[in-house]
């Protein structure tokens, strides 16, 4: 296998995790990219970006990083924020009249970025994924419905609503999309090739999203479909033959529909892991930075199963995702496998993003070996 790229000679262990994750871990195309104090140290790519093997995975390829664009959606309201535009605090309603319904009048900024909102999954369920791509009828689902359970009392993990609920508030603030408004603020100035909503110009440089064959026997991934889990994942559907058609990718679904690559992650990313500011871009104040590290909920997650620490909007590691050796280094992966990690005190950003999925929600062992070795590096 074929690995393209640099690394500084220290992190030759993560070089060699890239290259076993080919040939021990199914990798079909991947990259991998890391920065020490805002500048890279790592930027590694390499295999194809078809499941034929017929396309090589270029320096400048993308794909589709499923819940990994939700970090994307969190540096968003971060800017606006440290704008004084967006308060996490205040209510939803003060931005969005329309949302104090059914019992979601008193629901707070800050639960919609802890998961915490009670609205993790679209009531009624959508019956197709391109259902997804009608912004207006998606939020106004959203805004009409009952909560699940009071919000800001615990965390359930808004698997593709999350994107629509930032998302709106972005809209209502700034009268842009989020994918417009991320494109223009915050990717263009950083030199970020990430996209919540990809243009046509770019769709041949896309890799196919490839599935893992499903587990024979079981009752399914999510178990009982009358559960939560069930229901917030039968409510959106987001499999890969709707993430590989044109319609997934020009659509702004900004918590499961970006398009990037390690690099692109990472270069977006950076400037939280560095006070704000990374290759010469002033993008946030310290301050709005260490605002990432509010404890917002800690306990089982009523969709994922495990007890998870949200901050706003990141998660934490734990003994069940230990994405790094520091317990508030910042982090969120996507359905499928990629990663990324935001660690403020050793000023590190990481990211994996690869095409062949494995069936786990948020990372797998390829990214976390990964991170393993790039923490054992340095």
């Amino acid at each position: 296998m074929a690995i393209h790229g640099f690394f500084d000679e220290r992190f030759a262990g993560v070089r060699e995790a890239f290259e076993r994750n080919f040939d021990e871990f199914g990798d079909v195309g991947a990259s991998f990219a890391a920065t020490v104090e805002g500048e890279f140290v790592v930027d590694l790519w390499g295999g194809h970006a078809d499941e034929a093997r017929t396309r090589l995975w270029h320096e400048d390829t993308i794909v589709n990083v499923y819940s990994t664009t939700k970090t994307m959606s969190f540096l968003t309201a971060f800017v606006l924020a440290d704008r004084g535009l967006l308060d996490f605090h205040a209510k939803v309603t003060d931005y969005w009249p329309e949302y104090g319904q059914n019992g979601k009048e008193d629901t707070e900024v800050r639960h919609f970025m802890s998961h915490s909102a009670g609205v993790p999954g679209f009531e009624p369920k959508l019956a197709k994924a391109r259902e997804l791509y009608d912004w207006d009828a998606c939020v106004d689902n959203l805004a009409r419905q009952a909560p699940w359970w009071e919000p800001g009392t615990r965390s359930g993990y808004h698997a593709v609503t999350q994107g629509y609920l930032i998302g709106e508030l972005v809209r209502r603030i700034t009268g842009r999309t989020i994918g417009t408004f991320f494109r223009e603020e915050i990717a263009e100035p950083l030199g970020a090739d990430f996209h919540i909503g990809v243009a046509r110009s770019e769709f041949d440089r896309v890799a196919q999203m490839i599935p893992e064959e499903p587990a024979e026997g079981g009752e399914g991934p999510f178990g009982d479909p009358d559960s939560i889990p069930g229901r917030v994942f039968a409510s959106a559907p987001a499999g890969t033959e709707a993430v590989n058609t044109p319609g997934w990718r020009r659509a702004e679904i900004p918590a499961a529909g970006g398009h990037g690559n390690a690099r692109g992650v990472v270069r977006a990313q950076t400037p939280l892991a560095n006070d704000g500011r990374a290759f010469g871009v002033e993008v946030l104040s310290p301050e709005s930075c260490r605002l990432m590290l509010e404890e917002q909920t800690n306990g089982p997650d009523a969709v994922l199963m495990l007890p998870i620490r949200f901050g706003l909007g990141y998660a934490f590691p734990n003994e069940f995702m230990p994405m790094s050796p520091n317990d508030d280094a910042m982090f969120w992966g996507g359905a499928g496998g990629s990663t990324i990690v935001v660690d403020h005190k050793a000023r590190v950003c990481l990211s994996y993003v690869m095409n062949q999925m494995k069936n786990a929600i948020v990372g797998d062992q390829r990214g976390g070996g990964l991170g393993k070795a790039f923490y054992d590096s340095l």
